[in-house]
Protein backbone atom coordinates (compact mmCIF):
# COMPACT_ATOMS: atom_id res chain seq x y z
CA UNK A 1 0.00 0.00 0.00
CA UNK A 2 1.07 3.23 -1.28
CA UNK A 3 0.72 6.33 1.55
CA UNK A 4 0.46 9.93 0.49
CA UNK A 5 3.65 11.87 2.19
CA UNK A 6 1.89 14.37 4.29
CA UNK A 7 2.89 17.20 6.92
CA UNK A 8 1.44 19.41 8.95
CA UNK A 9 3.63 22.06 10.53
CA UNK A 10 2.04 23.11 14.01
CA UNK A 11 -0.01 26.40 14.04
CA UNK A 12 -1.39 28.71 16.90
CA UNK A 13 -3.61 30.83 16.09
CA UNK A 14 -5.29 33.47 18.81
CA UNK A 15 -7.56 35.82 16.63
CA UNK A 16 -9.86 35.18 14.75
CA UNK A 17 -10.42 36.99 11.29
CA UNK A 18 -13.02 38.74 12.02
CA UNK A 19 -11.26 40.13 15.18
CA UNK A 20 -7.91 40.63 13.10
CA UNK A 21 -10.79 42.72 11.00
CA UNK A 22 -11.86 44.71 14.01
CA UNK A 23 -8.42 45.19 15.20
CA UNK A 24 -6.91 46.73 11.71
CA UNK A 25 -9.50 48.95 11.50
CA UNK A 26 -9.62 50.19 14.83
CA UNK A 27 -5.92 50.91 14.21
CA UNK A 28 -7.18 53.05 11.30
CA UNK A 29 -9.04 55.01 13.70
CA UNK A 30 -6.45 55.74 16.01
CA UNK A 31 -4.33 57.14 13.13
CA UNK A 32 -6.96 58.95 11.18
CA UNK A 33 -8.83 60.36 14.60
CA UNK A 34 -6.02 60.37 17.31
CA UNK A 35 -3.18 60.38 15.32
CA UNK A 36 0.78 60.93 16.68
CA UNK A 37 2.54 64.01 17.66
CA UNK A 38 6.14 64.48 16.13
CA UNK A 39 7.62 67.86 15.45
CA UNK A 40 10.48 66.92 12.74
CA UNK A 41 10.27 70.05 10.04
CA UNK A 42 10.54 67.31 6.87
CA UNK A 43 8.75 64.89 8.25
CA UNK A 44 5.22 67.13 8.84
CA UNK A 45 6.59 68.18 5.59
CA UNK A 46 6.29 65.07 3.74
CA UNK A 47 3.25 63.60 5.09
CA UNK A 48 1.39 67.12 5.01
CA UNK A 49 2.00 67.20 1.38
CA UNK A 50 1.31 63.07 0.84
CA UNK A 51 -2.57 63.95 2.31
CA UNK A 52 -2.48 64.20 6.12
CA UNK A 53 -3.49 66.48 8.27
CA UNK A 54 -1.14 68.17 10.40
CA UNK A 55 -2.21 70.68 12.85
CA UNK A 56 1.17 72.03 14.49
CA UNK A 57 2.62 68.96 16.11
CA UNK A 58 -0.17 66.63 15.82
CA UNK A 59 -0.43 64.35 12.69
CA UNK A 60 -3.88 62.66 11.90
CA UNK A 61 -2.94 60.42 9.00
CA UNK A 62 -5.72 58.66 6.71
CA UNK A 63 -6.90 55.40 6.12
CA UNK A 64 -5.79 55.15 2.65
CA UNK A 65 -2.12 56.47 3.24
CA UNK A 66 -1.95 53.73 5.63
CA UNK A 67 -3.19 51.13 3.17
CA UNK A 68 -0.88 52.75 0.39
CA UNK A 69 2.10 52.44 2.07
CA UNK A 70 1.09 48.27 3.72
CA UNK A 71 0.94 47.81 -0.10
CA UNK A 72 4.42 49.77 -1.04
CA UNK A 73 6.47 48.06 1.64
CA UNK A 74 8.32 44.70 0.44
CA UNK A 75 6.51 41.70 1.98
CA UNK A 76 9.70 39.89 2.63
CA UNK A 77 13.23 41.20 4.08
CA UNK A 78 16.24 39.30 3.31
CA UNK A 79 19.52 39.45 5.69
CA UNK A 80 22.95 38.21 5.38
CA UNK A 81 25.81 37.22 7.07
CA UNK A 82 29.21 39.30 6.75
CA UNK A 83 30.57 36.84 3.33
CA UNK A 84 27.71 37.52 1.64
CA UNK A 85 25.65 34.79 2.11
CA UNK A 86 21.38 35.54 2.25
CA UNK A 87 21.01 33.35 5.82
CA UNK A 88 17.91 35.01 7.18
CA UNK A 89 14.49 35.38 5.46
CA UNK A 90 11.70 37.36 6.79
CA UNK A 91 8.51 36.01 5.45
CA UNK A 92 5.11 33.97 6.00
CA UNK A 93 5.75 32.45 8.94
CA UNK A 94 9.58 31.31 9.38
CA UNK A 95 11.30 32.51 12.74
CA UNK A 96 14.58 33.44 13.53
CA UNK A 97 15.74 33.75 16.99
CA UNK A 98 18.52 36.27 18.46
CA UNK A 99 19.80 37.74 21.54
CA UNK A 100 18.85 41.14 22.97
CA UNK A 101 19.83 44.81 22.88
CA UNK A 102 21.22 47.77 25.46
CA UNK A 103 21.33 45.62 29.00
CA UNK A 104 22.84 47.51 31.11
CA UNK A 105 24.37 44.66 33.69
CA UNK A 106 25.89 41.76 33.45
CA UNK A 107 25.82 38.18 34.49
CA UNK A 108 29.35 36.91 34.89
CA UNK A 109 28.04 33.33 33.71
CA UNK A 110 31.39 31.40 35.40
CA UNK A 111 31.02 33.32 38.85
CA UNK A 112 27.84 34.53 38.62
CA UNK A 113 28.44 38.05 39.67
CA UNK A 114 26.41 41.24 38.69
CA UNK A 115 27.98 44.17 37.73
CA UNK A 116 27.92 46.72 35.19
CA UNK A 117 28.00 46.25 31.24
CA UNK A 118 31.42 46.74 30.05
CA UNK A 119 32.56 46.92 25.91
CA UNK A 120 34.73 43.78 26.64
CA UNK A 121 31.46 41.95 27.42
CA UNK A 122 29.92 42.80 23.93
CA UNK A 123 32.92 40.19 22.76
CA UNK A 124 31.82 37.37 24.70
CA UNK A 125 28.15 37.93 24.22
CA UNK A 126 28.86 38.02 20.48
CA UNK A 127 31.10 34.77 20.31
CA UNK A 128 28.76 33.18 22.60
CA UNK A 129 25.84 34.15 20.09
CA UNK A 130 28.25 33.13 16.89
CA UNK A 131 28.67 29.62 18.94
CA UNK A 132 25.13 29.00 19.28
CA UNK A 133 23.75 27.57 15.84
CA UNK A 134 19.91 28.70 16.68
CA UNK A 135 20.53 32.46 16.92
CA UNK A 136 20.78 33.16 13.24
CA UNK A 137 21.24 36.55 14.16
CA UNK A 138 22.70 38.79 16.68
CA UNK A 139 22.64 42.37 18.35
CA UNK A 140 24.77 44.22 20.25
CA UNK A 141 23.10 43.20 24.02
CA UNK A 142 24.64 45.89 26.04
CA UNK A 143 25.39 49.29 27.16
CA UNK A 144 29.08 50.00 27.62
CA UNK A 145 30.08 51.38 30.93
CA UNK A 146 33.49 51.48 30.99
CA UNK A 147 33.74 54.16 26.99
CA UNK A 148 32.30 57.66 26.50
CA UNK A 149 28.57 57.14 26.10
CA UNK A 150 29.07 59.40 23.25
CA UNK A 151 31.11 56.53 21.57
CA UNK A 152 29.20 53.56 23.12
CA UNK A 153 26.72 52.44 20.71
CA UNK A 154 29.42 52.50 17.84
CA UNK A 155 31.94 50.54 19.93
CA UNK A 156 29.94 47.96 20.69
CA UNK A 157 28.25 47.44 17.26
CA UNK A 158 32.09 47.31 16.00
CA UNK A 159 32.86 44.24 18.80
CA UNK A 160 29.72 42.39 17.19
CA UNK A 161 30.95 43.02 13.46
CA UNK A 162 34.28 41.89 14.66
CA UNK A 163 33.24 39.00 17.09
CA UNK A 164 30.22 37.25 14.77
CA UNK A 165 29.67 36.49 11.07
CA UNK A 166 25.96 36.88 11.89
CA UNK A 167 23.43 39.73 10.70
CA UNK A 168 23.14 42.85 12.97
CA UNK A 169 20.39 44.35 14.78
CA UNK A 170 21.31 47.37 16.40
CA UNK A 171 20.15 50.61 18.04
CA UNK A 172 21.98 53.90 18.74
CA UNK A 173 21.03 57.48 20.30
CA UNK A 174 21.33 59.74 16.91
CA UNK A 175 21.57 59.70 13.36
CA UNK A 176 25.28 60.04 12.94
CA UNK A 177 25.60 57.12 15.27
CA UNK A 178 23.66 55.33 12.07
CA UNK A 179 25.82 56.41 9.47
CA UNK A 180 28.97 55.03 11.06
CA UNK A 181 27.27 51.66 11.93
CA UNK A 182 25.70 51.94 8.09
CA UNK A 183 29.44 52.43 7.21
CA UNK A 184 30.97 49.91 8.99
CA UNK A 185 28.31 47.35 7.78
CA UNK A 186 29.57 48.33 4.18
CA UNK A 187 32.79 47.88 5.24
CA UNK A 188 31.97 44.50 6.04
CA UNK A 189 29.23 43.53 3.29
CA UNK A 190 31.65 44.91 0.55
CA UNK A 191 30.12 47.51 -0.60
CA UNK A 192 26.81 49.66 -1.21
CA UNK A 193 25.76 46.86 -3.82
CA UNK A 194 26.68 44.05 -2.10
CA UNK A 195 25.07 45.29 1.01
CA UNK A 196 21.51 45.74 -0.55
CA UNK A 197 21.88 42.20 -1.65
CA UNK A 198 21.90 40.63 1.57
CA UNK A 199 21.84 43.61 4.15
CA UNK A 200 24.28 42.92 6.94
CA UNK A 201 22.43 44.91 9.52
CA UNK A 202 18.73 46.46 10.45
CA UNK A 203 18.15 49.70 12.68
CA UNK A 204 15.59 49.41 15.27
CA UNK A 205 13.90 52.79 16.35
CA UNK A 206 11.19 53.67 18.96
CA UNK A 207 8.25 55.98 19.24
CA UNK A 208 7.91 56.44 22.80
CA UNK A 209 4.29 55.02 23.69
CA UNK A 210 1.78 56.87 23.64
CA UNK A 211 1.82 57.82 20.15
CA UNK A 212 4.66 60.31 20.16
CA UNK A 213 7.72 60.92 18.13
CA UNK A 214 10.94 62.74 19.43
CA UNK A 215 13.28 64.41 16.76
CA UNK A 216 16.09 61.71 16.70
CA UNK A 217 13.99 58.77 16.38
CA UNK A 218 12.27 60.97 13.30
CA UNK A 219 15.93 61.81 11.75
CA UNK A 220 17.10 57.80 12.26
CA UNK A 221 13.55 56.47 10.41
CA UNK A 222 14.52 59.01 7.39
CA UNK A 223 18.14 58.10 7.10
CA UNK A 224 17.50 54.72 7.08
CA UNK A 225 15.02 55.02 4.57
CA UNK A 226 16.74 57.20 2.20
CA UNK A 227 19.86 54.46 2.17
CA UNK A 228 17.64 51.36 2.05
CA UNK A 229 18.74 50.12 5.25
CA UNK A 230 16.20 48.02 6.82
CA UNK A 231 14.32 49.55 9.29
CA UNK A 232 12.34 48.32 12.51
CA UNK A 233 9.59 50.70 14.26
CA UNK A 234 9.33 49.06 17.23
CA UNK A 235 7.01 50.76 20.29
CA UNK A 236 6.94 49.48 23.55
CA UNK A 237 3.70 50.11 25.28
CA UNK A 238 3.07 48.96 28.80
CA UNK A 239 -0.81 48.15 29.75
CA UNK A 240 -1.98 50.22 33.01
CA UNK A 241 0.46 52.94 32.08
CA UNK A 242 1.70 54.00 28.72
CA UNK A 243 -1.47 51.76 26.51
CA UNK A 244 -4.42 50.57 27.61
CA UNK A 245 -5.47 48.15 30.34
CA UNK A 246 -7.27 45.53 27.70
CA UNK A 247 -4.84 43.79 25.16
CA UNK A 248 -7.28 44.42 22.36
CA UNK A 249 -7.26 48.26 23.53
CA UNK A 250 -2.68 47.99 23.32
CA UNK A 251 -2.14 46.14 20.91
CA UNK A 252 -4.40 48.51 18.39
CA UNK A 253 -2.26 51.55 19.95
CA UNK A 254 1.02 49.72 19.51
CA UNK A 255 0.10 48.73 15.56
CA UNK A 256 -0.68 52.47 14.97
CA UNK A 257 2.47 53.35 16.28
CA UNK A 258 4.14 50.70 14.23
CA UNK A 259 2.60 51.94 11.03
CA UNK A 260 2.67 55.50 11.49
CA UNK A 261 6.51 55.03 11.18
CA UNK A 262 6.34 52.67 8.09
CA UNK A 263 4.18 55.61 6.26
CA UNK A 264 6.76 57.81 6.92
CA UNK A 265 9.25 55.72 6.08
CA UNK A 266 7.66 54.88 2.69
CA UNK A 267 6.69 58.83 1.99
CA UNK A 268 10.68 58.68 2.28
CA UNK A 269 11.50 56.08 -0.22
CA UNK A 270 8.94 54.20 -1.38
CA UNK A 271 9.48 50.03 -1.08
CA UNK A 272 11.59 50.60 1.61
CA UNK A 273 12.20 47.27 3.78
CA UNK A 274 10.53 47.85 6.93
CA UNK A 275 9.47 45.81 9.87
CA UNK A 276 6.77 46.12 12.05
CA UNK A 277 5.69 44.95 15.32
CA UNK A 278 5.11 46.22 18.85
CA UNK A 279 6.68 45.19 22.46
CA UNK A 280 3.22 44.90 24.18
CA UNK A 281 3.47 43.94 27.71
CA UNK A 282 1.61 44.53 31.36
CA UNK A 283 2.94 46.81 34.31
CA UNK A 284 3.34 44.77 36.77
CA UNK A 285 0.98 46.04 39.60
CA UNK A 286 2.61 44.57 42.61
CA UNK A 287 6.32 45.98 41.09
CA UNK A 288 5.85 48.45 38.33
CA UNK A 289 7.98 46.26 36.29
CA UNK A 290 7.49 45.83 32.45
CA UNK A 291 7.14 42.14 32.56
CA UNK A 292 8.88 39.72 30.07
CA UNK A 293 7.91 36.90 31.46
CA UNK A 294 4.50 37.61 31.60
CA UNK A 295 2.23 34.96 30.00
CA UNK A 296 0.03 38.24 28.56
CA UNK A 297 3.09 39.73 26.59
CA UNK A 298 3.26 35.80 24.56
CA UNK A 299 -0.27 36.40 23.44
CA UNK A 300 -0.21 40.31 22.38
CA UNK A 301 3.17 39.07 20.86
CA UNK A 302 1.50 36.16 18.80
CA UNK A 303 -1.58 38.33 17.72
CA UNK A 304 0.64 41.37 16.31
CA UNK A 305 2.29 38.91 14.54
CA UNK A 306 -1.02 37.60 12.94
CA UNK A 307 -1.98 40.84 12.05
CA UNK A 308 1.74 41.31 10.76
CA UNK A 309 0.67 38.20 8.53
CA UNK A 310 -2.41 40.14 7.76
CA UNK A 311 -0.50 43.03 6.25
CA UNK A 312 2.27 40.83 4.79
CA UNK A 313 4.81 42.42 6.67
CA UNK A 314 7.74 40.97 8.57
CA UNK A 315 7.37 40.77 11.89
CA UNK A 316 9.61 41.83 14.84
CA UNK A 317 8.82 39.94 18.24
CA UNK A 318 10.29 38.61 21.29
CA UNK A 319 10.63 35.76 23.08
CA UNK A 320 13.03 33.82 25.60
CA UNK A 321 13.65 36.16 28.05
CA UNK A 322 12.45 36.75 31.69
CA UNK A 323 11.87 38.14 34.87
CA UNK A 324 14.34 36.03 36.74
CA UNK A 325 17.84 36.71 38.13
CA UNK A 326 19.15 34.44 36.78
CA UNK A 327 19.27 31.66 34.79
CA UNK A 328 16.65 29.41 37.09
CA UNK A 329 13.42 27.58 36.93
CA UNK A 330 11.55 30.41 36.44
CA UNK A 331 13.67 31.66 33.62
CA UNK A 332 13.35 28.30 31.95
CA UNK A 333 9.80 28.21 32.52
CA UNK A 334 9.21 31.60 30.57
CA UNK A 335 11.84 31.48 27.73
CA UNK A 336 10.27 28.06 27.08
CA UNK A 337 6.49 29.27 26.80
CA UNK A 338 7.26 32.76 24.77
CA UNK A 339 9.89 30.71 22.25
CA UNK A 340 6.92 27.96 21.37
CA UNK A 341 4.37 30.47 21.59
CA UNK A 342 6.45 32.68 18.95
CA UNK A 343 7.38 29.71 16.59
CA UNK A 344 3.98 28.14 16.91
CA UNK A 345 2.22 31.56 15.61
CA UNK A 346 5.00 32.34 13.16
CA UNK A 347 6.92 35.16 14.74
CA UNK A 348 9.61 36.04 12.43
CA UNK A 349 12.64 37.97 13.82
CA UNK A 350 12.23 37.15 17.21
CA UNK A 351 14.57 39.01 19.85
CA UNK A 352 15.73 39.12 23.19
CA UNK A 353 16.60 35.77 23.78
CA UNK A 354 18.84 35.35 26.80
CA UNK A 355 17.60 38.65 28.76
CA UNK A 356 17.11 38.59 32.53
CA UNK A 357 15.33 40.78 35.25
CA UNK A 358 12.66 42.00 33.01
CA UNK A 359 15.72 43.61 30.58
CA UNK A 360 18.39 45.10 32.76
CA UNK A 361 20.98 42.08 32.43
CA UNK A 362 22.32 40.25 29.61
CA UNK A 363 23.16 36.54 30.24
CA UNK A 364 25.26 34.54 28.49
CA UNK A 365 24.22 31.50 30.76
CA UNK A 366 20.80 32.10 30.06
CA UNK A 367 21.62 32.78 26.14
CA UNK A 368 22.61 29.11 26.13
CA UNK A 369 19.79 28.09 28.32
CA UNK A 370 17.30 29.61 25.43
CA UNK A 371 19.59 28.18 22.78
CA UNK A 372 18.77 24.64 24.17
CA UNK A 373 15.19 25.45 24.52
CA UNK A 374 15.41 26.46 21.02
CA UNK A 375 16.11 23.00 20.09
CA UNK A 376 13.82 21.76 21.60
CA UNK A 377 11.26 24.13 19.41
CA UNK A 378 12.73 23.27 16.10
CA UNK A 379 12.44 19.24 17.13
CA UNK A 380 8.71 20.26 17.51
CA UNK A 381 7.57 22.71 14.70
CA UNK A 382 7.74 20.03 11.61
CA UNK A 383 5.20 17.94 13.17
CA UNK A 384 4.88 14.27 12.56
CA UNK A 385 5.99 13.13 9.03
CA UNK A 386 3.03 10.70 7.83
CA UNK A 387 4.46 8.04 4.54
CA UNK A 388 5.01 4.85 3.95
CA UNK A 389 8.77 4.96 5.71
CA UNK A 390 7.19 6.29 8.87
CA UNK A 391 4.01 4.32 9.36
CA UNK A 392 6.29 1.48 9.30
CA UNK A 393 3.66 -1.26 8.63
CA UNK A 394 5.87 -3.43 7.00
CA UNK A 395 8.16 -3.53 9.82
CA UNK A 396 5.80 -4.03 12.78
CA UNK A 397 4.23 -6.96 11.00
CA UNK A 398 7.87 -8.26 10.74
CA UNK A 399 8.43 -8.01 14.16
CA UNK A 400 4.76 -8.78 15.35
CA UNK A 401 3.75 -9.89 18.92
CA UNK A 402 5.94 -9.87 21.46
CA UNK A 403 9.09 -8.84 19.71
CA UNK A 404 11.45 -5.89 19.62
CA UNK A 405 12.62 -3.08 17.56
CA UNK A 406 16.30 -2.95 18.86
CA UNK A 407 17.80 -4.58 16.03
CA UNK A 408 15.91 -3.60 13.54
CA UNK A 409 17.58 -1.99 10.09
CA UNK A 410 14.43 1.00 10.51
CA UNK A 411 15.70 1.49 14.07
CA UNK A 412 18.88 2.02 13.11
CA UNK A 413 17.47 4.49 9.68
CA UNK A 414 15.58 6.34 12.23
CA UNK A 415 17.28 6.69 15.54
CA UNK A 416 18.68 9.87 15.00
CA UNK A 417 15.85 11.12 14.31
CA UNK A 418 15.12 11.93 18.22
CA UNK A 419 16.77 14.72 19.79
CA UNK A 420 19.35 14.24 22.10
CA UNK A 421 20.47 17.35 24.82
CA UNK A 422 24.17 17.22 26.22
CA UNK A 423 22.73 20.03 28.64
CA UNK A 424 19.27 18.64 29.74
CA UNK A 425 20.16 15.09 31.99
CA UNK A 426 18.14 11.83 31.34
CA UNK A 427 20.78 9.17 32.78
CA UNK A 428 19.70 6.57 35.27
CA UNK A 429 19.76 7.74 38.92
CA UNK A 430 22.82 5.72 40.01
CA UNK A 431 24.52 6.60 36.74
CA UNK A 432 24.30 10.48 37.43
CA UNK A 433 25.49 9.82 41.18
CA UNK A 434 28.83 7.32 39.31
CA UNK A 435 29.41 10.72 36.87
CA UNK A 436 29.72 12.93 39.84
CA UNK A 437 26.26 14.36 40.57
CA UNK A 438 26.71 17.29 38.69
CA UNK A 439 23.57 19.43 38.43
CA UNK A 440 21.54 21.37 36.05
CA UNK A 441 23.83 24.81 36.88
CA UNK A 442 27.27 23.21 36.63
CA UNK A 443 26.38 21.59 33.49
CA UNK A 444 25.07 25.32 31.72
CA UNK A 445 28.53 26.37 33.21
CA UNK A 446 30.16 23.95 31.10
CA UNK A 447 28.27 24.54 28.17
CA UNK A 448 28.40 28.28 28.69
CA UNK A 449 32.18 28.01 28.90
CA UNK A 450 32.87 25.96 25.77
CA UNK A 451 30.36 28.59 23.84
CA UNK A 452 32.82 31.72 24.86
CA UNK A 453 35.71 29.61 24.03
CA UNK A 454 34.58 29.46 20.41
CA UNK A 455 36.52 31.37 17.72
CA UNK A 456 34.62 33.28 15.35
CA UNK A 457 35.73 33.48 11.86
CA UNK A 458 38.46 36.43 12.10
CA UNK A 459 37.63 39.55 9.27
CA UNK A 460 40.13 40.34 7.14
CA UNK A 461 43.22 42.28 8.20
CA UNK A 462 42.60 44.97 5.93
CA UNK A 463 38.65 45.44 7.37
CA UNK A 464 39.97 45.62 10.61
CA UNK A 465 42.46 48.12 10.41
CA UNK A 466 39.95 50.32 8.19
CA UNK A 467 37.53 49.89 11.31
CA UNK A 468 40.04 51.10 13.53
CA UNK A 469 40.88 53.96 11.38
CA UNK A 470 37.05 54.62 11.63
CA UNK A 471 36.77 54.46 15.07
CA UNK A 472 39.99 57.11 15.34
CA UNK A 473 37.75 60.31 13.75
CA UNK A 474 34.48 59.01 16.39
CA UNK A 475 36.43 60.83 18.78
Amino acid sequence: MIYENLTFRPRLSVLSEDQGEQLHLATLEVLERTGVQLTHPRALELLHGAGARVDGDRVRIPSWMVEDAVRQAPPRVVLGNRDGRRTVFLEGDKSWFGPSLDCIDYLDPLTDERRRFVSDDCRITATVADALPNYTWVMTIGMADDVPADLADRIIAKQVFTYTEKPLVFCCKDVGSVQDVYEMALLVAGGEDQFGQAPTCVHYSEPISPLLYYEPAVEKILFCAERGIPLINFPAPQAGSTAPTTAAGEIVQGSAESLSGLVLAQLANPGVPFIYGAFATVMDMRTTIFSYGAPEMSLMVAALAQMAQRYELPFFGTAGCSDAKFPDPQAAAEAAFSCLASALVGANLIHDSGWLDHGSVASPGHMVLVNEILEMVGQFMPGIAVNDETLALDVIDEIGPGGHYLEHEHTYAHFKDVWYSDLFDRTIYQEWVDQGEQRFAERLRERTRQAMEHEPAPLPEDVLAEMERMAEHWE
